[in-house]
């Protein structure tokens, strides 16, 4: 049986987080490609979501690397946004913890 403590080891976030960065980061270069061309797009929720379950670093990097999103409201607030709540919960989990 698995236990709950190994999934969520810190060498395990850190794959994760990493991982889901790098997918976000893609994601937004991918869009941006597809928008140059004119063809089918990635959602914005899809993007956004891809911030909110860890994505955020690689996202906000996307933006402003390949220029994608960075005029729209929901990309340069709503990410920095994402980004604030998601330290000050790993903040309020390590005070917990500790």
């Amino acid at each position: 049986m698995i236990e709950l403590n190994n999934i969520f080891a810190i060498k395990n976030l850190i794959i994760y987080l990493i991982i889901i960065n790098i997918i976000a980061f893609l994601a937004m270069f991918i869009d941006k490609k597809k928008a140059e061309k004119n063809r089918w797009r990635i959602k914005e929720s899809t993007l956004l979501i891809l911030a909110l379950i860890g994505g955020s670093i690689g996202a906000i990097a996307g933006m402003y690397v390949f220029h994608h999103k960075t005029q729209k409201p929901r990309f340069y607030i709503g990410i920095p946004i994402i980004i604030i709540l998601q330290i000050l919960l790993i903040i309020g989990i390590k005070s917990i913890i500790l």
